[in-house]
């Protein structure tokens, strides 16, 4: 009985947060099961407050750690100051069938501790992509199912923003936004001069800039735009699971946090028809145990989360649970970031930036959004930042090195910059399987990944260097410079898909409600569930899927469905 209970939720990151806390706020006795170890709020940062002359290296990695992290050094957050964060490559290998960079946090909060915090909402247009061009799959929800969700999400989450009335990028429930740069407001009028369909928006961010009685619950304070994220906010400035879901969660008393324990798989009674519990290895001791529930949510992360089903094997399902169509772990997709343009602006020499803020301004979507008007396929939305340019001169040493790095010289002239970020195709040949002959120190299957980009991405790239070139030549920009940073599938943190929704079993995995179509009280609602992609950062979307499918199990398992 020690071994049982109402739920176990699989992963205790931004996903399996939301799902933990939505189930021990009801009464239910929720096992939350982590692969990595516990991180605690405030207690577990140990460079969050430290100046850039008390690290070591001022914050960079030594050739050593690049050389044996190749896959991890390539993440923009793994720093001096953070590296103790992510996954390292020796220790977790994955087969490279395709180059891809699989970044990876193993600890309680996931990396939803070292995340870019960039929170959009999908649009109507977003959900109905797929029926419109009739490519991939129909989703099974539209907006209007997850639109209250959203609005949840928000208020707990904290998002500043500006109301934008979009119908592109709906507005949701904001705290207010920092203050945007002459350059960032010039570009942004610019562009409504110009287009009527190109909206250059302040980026919304899950960051605190008001206190309100949520956040003072959740013993949380004001950021103060350090822009050190990545290290962990001893202020809880902006979200993270560790400073709020969990800590929510073990309050109610309900919650069992089991950390160091690596999922082998789901297990399944053929006699019940339903899975029974989980099968977990302790990460230290190697020593195997199952834990029971009633229901299990799955929140691995989207590559572990289809390990994890493929690796559940049964006489009912001898090619991983729920896969009677044989698409688990296949139609991946992730967003496409290799396309850099930068420029300079001589406007507005007189004027300059003090301090900094955690988010930059944003371009959404404008490309085949009502109708397909290009030769690919959906589009891309994009960044965009001005910072003035300053020299200085660092000449000297001692004393004189120090007066002359003070003197820092404004030259009038903006830097000027964005980049993309792409919507990719799932494919069926975009996929991840099993290696059944090499297996991971605690005795699991490696990963096999086959993950690329297509001539859909290249003709994508194309049309933002020629429009943003348009774009930034028409607002007074000059040397534009186009880049393409070779950035690799993965790098983008944002890999989705392997166990999609969808309408028709035979076609997808999961329903609208996030329940495997044949195994219907195991639930995945992280980043595997995307039946696409769109082009905003999916972390909103996840957690307001999250929340909608928990409310759902929990009326079901009340009905006595589940």
């Amino acid at each position: 009985m020690k071994n049982t209970f109402d739920t176990i939720v699989i992963g205790a990151g931004m996903t399996g947060g939301w799902a933990a806390k939505e189930f021990t706020e009801k009464g239910f006795k929720t096992l939350v099961l982590e692969r990595g170890r516990n991180i605690e709020h405030i207690s577990d940062y140990p460079t969050s407050n430290l100046q850039p002359w008390e690290l070591k290296h001022r914050g960079r990695l030594t050739a050593r750690e690049i050389e044996e992290n190749p896959v991890a050094s390539r993440c923009y957050a793994f720093r001096e100051d953070s590296k103790h964060f992510f996954v390292k490559d020796k220790d977790h290998p994955y087969n490279q069938i395709k180059p891809f960079d699989w970044i990876r946090g193993y600890q309680v909060g996931g990396k939803s501790i070292m995340w870019a915090r960039q929170v959009q909402r999908w649009s109507p247009y977003d959900f109905e992509g797929p029926a419109r061009d009739g490519f991939a799959i129909d989703w099974p929800i539209r907006y209007k199912d997850l639109a209250d969700w959203y609005s949840y999400v928000e208020r707990f989450v904290g998002v500043s923003g500006n109301k934008d009335g979009l119908d592109i990028l709906p507005d949701g429930e904001f705290l207010r936004p920092w203050e945007s740069n002459i350059v960032e407001e010039y570009f942004s009028q610019q562009m409504k001069k110009f287009y009527k369909d190109r909206h250059v928006i302040y980026g919304r961010c899950a960051h605190l800039t008001e206190s309100k009685p949520i956040f003072v619950k959740q013993g949380r304070g004001l950021c103060a735009s350090r822009n050190v994220c990545q290290r962990g906010c001893t202020l809880g400035g902006y979200f993270n699971a560790n400073s709020t879901l969990i800590p929510w969660a073990l309050k109610t008393g309900n919650l069992t946090l089991r950390p160091h324990s690596v999922v082998h798989s789901i297990l399944y009674d053929n006699n019940k028809q339903k899975a029974t519990g989980v099968k977990v290895i302790d990460s230290i001791t190697k020593k195997t145990q199952d834990y029971y529930a009633r229901v299990i949510f799955l929140n691995a992360s989207t590559l572990n989360t289809n390990l994890i089903l493929l690796n559940s094997i049964s006489t009912r399902f001898p090619n991983g649970l729920g896969n009677d169509n044989g698409l688990l772990g296949k139609y991946i997709a992730f967003h496409n970031y290799r396309a850099t343009i930068s420029a300079k602006y001589e406007g507005f020499p007189n004027y300059t930036v003090e301090g900094a803020k955690p988010t930059t301004h944003y371009v959404p979507r404008f490309r085949n959004v009502l109708k397909q008007e290009t030769d690919f396929l959906r589009g891309y939305a994009a960044g965009f930042q001005a910072s003035p340019s300053r020299e200085t001169i660092r000449e000297g040493i001692g004393d004189k090195l120090k007066r002359q790095l003070l003197n820092t010289k404004e030259t009038g002239v903006w830097n000027v910059g964005s980049h993309m970020m792409g919507e990719t195709i799932p494919k069926i040949s975009n996929y991840v399987s099993l290696d059944h002959q090499k297996k991971d120190a605690w005795g699991v299957p490696l990963l096999n990944i086959m993950v690329d980009y297509d001539n859909n991405d290249e003709k994508m790239i194309k049309d933002f260097y020629e429009q943003f070139a348009e774009m930034y030549t028409k607002a007074g920009f000059v040397d534009i410079e186009i880049n393409d940073n070779k950035r690799r599938p993965g790098n983008d943190i944002h890999e989705m898909g392997g166990v999609r929704m969808g309408k028709d079993p035979k076609t997808s995995l999961l329903n609208a409600w996030n329940q495997m179509h044949f195994c219907k009280n195991v639930f995945v609602t992280d980043g595997s569930c995307m039946t696409s992609t769109s082009t905003q950062n999916p972390s909103l979307t996840f957690m307001a899927i999250t929340a909608r499918a928990s409310n759902y199990a929990i009326k079901e398992i009340k009905k006595g469905n589940i």
